[in-house]
C-alpha cells in the first residue's frame, strides 16, 4: 500500500464481516474505517463487537486506526425499529454517522445478480441515488 498510496487520493479494501485474516490485514493496512450498519437490532451488536476489534488492532497493530463513517444501510422509514436503531447509533457515536442513509431497496438486490453496480442497473433508483450523495458527504463534496 505504502507503494502506491500517493498516486490515489482514496484507497477501499472492502473487508468481510468477519474477523478473519484477509479483515487483519486489511484493517492493519488501512488508516480510517467506514462501518456499514443494517438497521437492524442484532446489528447493534455486531457494531459494539466490531468496535472492540478496532481497538484491539489499533493497539497491536495499528495506532492510526480510527472508525471515520458509520453508514445505515438497508433503512426502512415505516418501521420503528430502524428509527430505534439509528438513534442509538447516533446518540453513541455522534458526528460520524452519516447524515445520508441508505434505503431498502429492491434494485440495490437485484443489482449484483446481473452482475452490475447499481449506478449501472438502476442509476435513478433511490439506492443509486442514495449511494451517490452518500459519496458526495463522505468525499466532502456535498
Amino acid at each position: 500500500m505504502d507503494d502506491v498510496s500517493d498516486q490515489y487520493e482514496y484507497i477501499l479494501i472492502d473487508c468481510p464481516p468477519s474477523l478473519g485474516l484477509l479483515t487483519v490485514n486489511g484493517l492493519v493496512a488501512a488508516t480510517e474505517v467506514m462501518v456499514p450498519i443494517q438497521c437492524e437490532y442484532y446489528a447493534l451488536e455486531g457494531l459494539a463487537q466490531l468496535t472492540r476489534n478496532i481497538e484491539l488492532i489499533r493497539d497491536n497493530l495499528n495506532p492510526d486506526l480510527h472508525i471515520s463513517h458509520i453508514v445505515m444501510v438497508m433503512y426502512d422509514n415505516r418501521t420503528k425499529l430502524a428509527e430505534q436503531v439509528v438513534g442509538e447509533v447516533r446518540d453513541h457515536f455522534g458526528s460520524i454517522v452519516c447524515r445520508n442513509m441508505i434505503p431498502r431497496n429492491v434494485k440495490l438486490s437485484e443489482a449484483p445478480s446481473f452482475g452490475q453496480p447499481i449506478t449501472t442497473y438502476a442509476s435513478s433508483s433511490r439506492g443509486a441515488v442514495a449511494y451517490r450523495e452518500l459519496a458526495r458527504e463522505v468525499s466532502g463534496v456535498a
